[in-house]
């Protein structure tokens, strides 16, 4: 390699690293309480929806409401769709997600949340959202990424913004795939 190359070479990691420097941001969100109701997640300051990063944290919330009652948690990822509710295919989705004893997975995006303390997060509940280099890939969307206790890279969850105001909606979500068993339920533990 000629140093002209080498030079070159350089000068592109530089802008490289650069460029997804630019555009990696993180978001902590701290929650005092988990919301019961969708009155009380609309209650929150983060229910204005005005970033992608406030909207993917009510999600996970939501996700918890559905692990402990589906109704309450389908009205509130339903509102989190925006004009988009969940169809029957989704919620069957969710359904098996949860079968056989999984309500703790949206735990595992909670910080102090790991397979040895049974995925308890610690008070109070505060969740990071990141975003990185290929967030933006799609126009109109922002697919970011939470880091999980359960596993060993952080898992995406995909939002949209309406034109007409500005506000981001969940689009897709990947939060509820397998993560490591809780110590207390692992045979191999």
């Amino acid at each position: 390699m000629s140093v002209f190359d080498k030079l070159k070479n350089t000068a592109q990691q530089a802008v490289t690293t650069a460029v997804q420097t630019a555009v990696s941001k993180r978001e902590t969100f701290t929650f005092a309480a988990l919301p019961e109701s969708l009155a009380e997640l609309q209650a929150l300051p983060e229910a204005s929806l005005d970033t992608p990063f406030k909207t993917a944290a009510l999600t996970v919330l939501a996700l918890c409401a559905y692990a402990a009652d589906k109704n309450i948690g389908t009205e509130m990822l339903n509102w989190l769709r925006g004009p988009r509710p969940l169809n029957g295919q989704e919620i069957s989705f969710l359904n098996d997600r949860f079968r056989d004893g999984k309500t703790y997975l949206p735990f595992t995006y909670f910080v102090g949340s790991t397979p040895d303390n049974q995925y308890t997060p610690t008070t109070p509940y505060t969740i990071i959202i990141e975003s990185n280099h290929g967030s933006d890939e799609e126009a109109g969307y922002r697919k970011l990424f939470i880091p999980c206790g359960g596993a060993d890279s952080p898992r995406p969850i995909k939002l949209r913004q309406r034109g007409s105001d500005g506000k981001w909606f969940l689009w897709e979500q990947y939060l509820l795939t397998g993560v490591r068993t809780p110590k207390a339920s692992d045979p191999w533990a």
